[in-house]
C-alpha cells in the first residue's frame, strides 16, 4: 500500500479521500526540516502546501518518493529541477483558489477606495472621524487589469458588475477573449495612462519582476490606486514609496511583499496602504478545494498511475507511455522552437497529424505540443493546464488527422496564426525515434534541435555563409551543426545554426549586422 506524507495543514477531507483510495496517510504538520528529513525516506507521496519546503536535500534523501502534491498554485517551495532528475512527479491544484483570490483583489480594491481598514480602527478608538475618510467611488471609473489570465478574467469580471470600465493587458489576450470578458484590449503603456485603479493577476518570472517600478509608475495617471494579489517582486517596494511620498500613487493595497513572511516593511505605517499576510487563497472553500484535489490526483497517480496537472511531465497513462515516448519529444520540440519565434498575441494554434502518429492518442501530445508553445513565454503553463490556459485566453485550437503521409512515415505541423502573421513548423521522427524539423513557413530545413542555436531569416545571396563563419571563428565559437533551406534560388532562405554555447551580446549584434540577414534570434532548448 502506498504511503503518504501530509507535511502541512490541509483540510481532513484529504485524509478521508486517500484513505479511502487505498493509500496510507500520516498527516503531521509543523516537524521542522530536520524532522522531514528523517522520516521523509518512508514515504511514495508529500502534500504540502506553502510551510514545506521541497528541497533538492530532502529529494535526495526520499528514496521512494514518486511524487509531490503542492495544494495550491505556487510551488515555489519545490525544487522542481531536482524532483524531475529523480523521476518524482509535482503537482499543483491551479484552479481550486481562483475565485477566492479574485475576490480578495477586489475586496482590496474597495477597501482602499473607502479607507475602510483605516476607519474601522479609529471607530473602533472611540472616534468619530467622518471628514476624515472622504473616500473616492468605483462606478464609472477605470480598472485597468494586468494579466487576464484565469484570476484576472476572474477579477475583471467582478469589476464589471461594479460598473467600472474595464481595461486589461496581457501578451496572449485576443481581442474574442477581450470582447467574450466584456473587456478593452490595451497595450501596458495606455493601460497605465488611463487607469485609476490597477490590479495586478500575474506570476513572477522574468518578464514581470519589477514590472511596476518607477518608470512604469511615471507613465501612471496622478493619483492612482495600486493592488497586488499576485506575487511579491512584480512590484518594486521602494518605487512604490516614493511614489506614495510624492502623492503619484493615492494608495496601495498588498497582499504579497518582496519578502515573505513581512515582518518588518518600508510600507507598513502608512495610512494609505492596506496590507494583508498573503491571503489571496484564505478561504475555507478554497482550502476544502485544493486539499480534494491534490488528494485525489496524487492517490490517482500512487494507485492508477494516472497525472494530473503535473508540473514537470505530461499527463499520460502507463500503456501508452512507450510507444508516445518519441512523439512526445517530437511535439516538445516542436512547441519549444513555435514559441520562440512567435512574438506577438497567439489567435490560433491548428495542429495537424499525418500517418502514424494519426493512429495513437493524440491528447497528451497535444497537451505537451501546447504547453511548449505557450511556455516559451508564459511560466505558468504546464502539460495538463495548457488547453484550458488557451481556452481562458481565448485562443483557438484545432486539430485534424490523415492517416496516410505524402512524404513522411508520420509527420507533426503546427500553424500558429497570431495578430499579425501566421507561421508554421513541420517535425517528423527518423527511424520511428529521433525527432527532426523538416520545414519551417514552407522552407524545406532538416535538422536536430541542440541546447544553443540561431535561428536566421536571410536573403540568399552569396557571402553569408562566409561572413557568419569568418565572425564565429575569429571570436572562438565552434559550430557544432549548420542547416540552410531555401525554395528557389535567389528567394528568401532560413538557416539556423547549432552552436556549442551561447553568444554574448556583442558576438549577435555582429552577427545580425551582416547585409544577408533580414531576421536573426537566439534560440534555447531543453
Amino acid at each position: 500500500m502506498p504511503k503518504v506524507l501530509i507535511s502541512d495543514k490541509l483540510d481532513p477531507l484529504a485524509v478521508e479521500i486517500f484513505e479511502k483510495n487505498g493509500v496510507d496517510v500520516d498527516f503531521k504538520p509543523g516537524l521542522s526540516p530536520e524532522e522531514q528529513l528523517e522520516i521523509i525516506d518512508q514515504y511514495d507521496g508529500l502534500a504540502i502546501r506553502s510551510a514545506t519546503t521541497v528541497t533538492a536535500e530532502m529529494i535526495a534523501k526520499a528514496k521512494n518518493l514518486k511524487v509531490v502534491g503542492r495544494a495550491g498554485i505556487g510551488v515555489d517551495n519545490v525544487d522542481i529541477p531536482a524532483a524531475t532528475a529523480a523521476g518524482v512527479v509535482v503537482m499543483n491544484t491551479p484552479f481550486g483558489n481562483s475565485i477566492t483570490t479574485a475576490e480578495h483583489a477586489i475586496a482590496m480594491m474597495v477597501s482602499l477606495a473607502r479607507d475602510i481598514p483605516q476607519a474601522n480602527e479609529s471607530t473602533h478608538a472611540g472616534k468619530w472621524e467622518k471628514k476624515r475618510f472622504m473616500g473616492t467611488e468605483l462606478y464609472n471609473k477605470t480598472c485597468g487589469v494586468i494579466g487576464c489570465g484565469n484570476i484576472g478574467s476572474i477579477a475583471a469580471d467582478r469589476a464589471l458588475g461594479l460598473r467600472m470600465k474595464v481595461i486589461a493587458f496581457d501578451p496572449f489576450l485576443t481581442q474574442e477573449r477581450a470582447d467574450e470578458l466584456g473587456v478593452e484590449k490595451v497595450e501596458l503603456d495606455e493601460l497605465l495612462e488611463r487607469s485609476d485603479f490597477i490590479t495586478i493577476h500575474v506570476p513572477k518570472n522574468e518578464h514581470t519582476s519589477g514590472l511596476i517600478n518607477k518608470d512604469t509608475i511615471a507613465k501612471m495617471k496622478d493619483g492612482v490606486r495600486i493592488i497586488n494579489c499576485a506575487r511579491g517582486g512584480v512590484v518594486i517596494e521602494a518605487d512604490l514609496k516614493d511614489a506614495l511620498d510624492s502623492g503619484k500613487v493615492a494608495g496601495a493595497a498588498l497582499d504579497v511583499f518582496e519578502v515573505e513572511p513581512a515582518k518588518e516593511n518600508a510600507l507598513f505605517g502608512y495610512e494609505n496602504v492596506i496590507c494583508t499576510p498573503h491571503l489571496g487563497a484564505a478561504t475555507k472553500e478554497a482550502q476544502v478545494n485544493v486539499a480534494i484535489q491534490v488528494a485525489e490526483q496524487m492517490a490517482d497517480y500512487l494507485v492508477h498511475g494516472g497525472v494530473t496537472n503535473a508540473l514537470n511531465m505530461p499527463s499520460i497513462s502507463a500503456e501508452d507511455a512507450p510507444k508516445l515516448k518519441p512523439y512526445l519529444k517530437l511535439a516538445e520540440d516542436l512547441g519549444q522552437f513555435a514559441g520562440q519565434i512567435t512574438e506577438n498575441p497567439i489567435q490560433k494554434i491548428e495542429i495537424e497529424y499525418e500517418g502514424t502518429v494519426a493512429d495513437v492518442n493524440t491528447d497528451p501530445i497535444t497537451s505537451v505540443l501546447i504547453a511548449n508553445l505557450l511556455g516559451s513565454q508564459i511560466d505558468s503553463v504546464n502539460m495538463v493546464n495548457a488547453m484550458q490556459i488557451a481556452e481562458s485566453r481565448g485562443i483557438d485550437i484545432k486539430q485534424s488527422y490523415d492517416h496516410k503521409s505524402k512524404n513522411w512515415r508520420s509527420m507533426i505541423n503546427v500553424i500558429v496564426t497570431t495578430s499579425k502573421n501566421t507561421r508554421n513548423v513541420t517535425g517528423t521522427l527518423f527511424t520511428d525515434k529521433e525527432p527532426r524539423i523538416v520545414n519551417i513557413e514552407g522552407v524545406p530545413v532538416e535538422t536536430a534541435l541542440a541546447t544553443d542555436m540561431l535561428y536566421i531569416r536571410n536573403k540568399d545571396k552569396p557571402g553569408l555563409i562566409g561572413g557568419l563563419g569568418t565572425i564565429l571563428g575569429e571570436a572562438g565559437q565552434n559550430i557544432a551543426d549548420f542547416r540552410l533551406g531555401r525554395v528557389a534560388s535567389g528567394d528568401e532562405a532560413i538557416c539556423l545554426v547549432a552552436l556549442d554555447e551561447p553568444l554574448s551580446d556583442d558576438l549577435f549584434k555582429k552577427v545580425s549586422e551582416l547585409p544577408q540577414i533580414t531576421k536573426i534570434k537566439r534560440l534555447k532548448f531543453a
